[in-house]
């Protein structure tokens, strides 16, 4: 049951993928050739500029704590300040999972 869930899940990535980067060429082929004189592009083109523009604009994370990295708390500080050690101790453990065993310091 969990491999073809696995199996579901690749797929629906490699679909939205694919949809990403046919509006990505699609919208850049209508749009830049037009306003810029730029040039049109291709489908593996549109791929790596979407991939491109995440390195850009998102940087590339060693762990899944992008929330902690960008100072993205919402109202954290607070909550923080309220727990007791023990309660401070699991979430630092917590974070430590979620962020692949790495700082989200870092």
């Amino acid at each position: 049951m969990k491999k073809m869930w696995k199996i579901k899940m690749l797929f629906i990535v490699a679909a939205g993928i694919v949809v990403m980067a046919a509006v990505v060429m699609w919208l850049w082929n209508w749009l830049i050739p037009v306003l810029f004189n730029g040039p049109i592009i291709n489908f593996i083109q549109a791929i790596g500029l979407m991939l491109l523009s995440r390195i850009l604009f998102r940087g590339i994370h060693k762990g899944g704590c992008q929330g902690m990295q960008y100072g993205q708390w919402g109202g954290w500080s607070q909550k923080w300040g309220k727990m007791s050690e023990e309660e401070k101790a699991k979430m630092r453990d917590l974070w430590k999972k979620r962020c692949g065993g790495g700082s989200c310091e870092d």
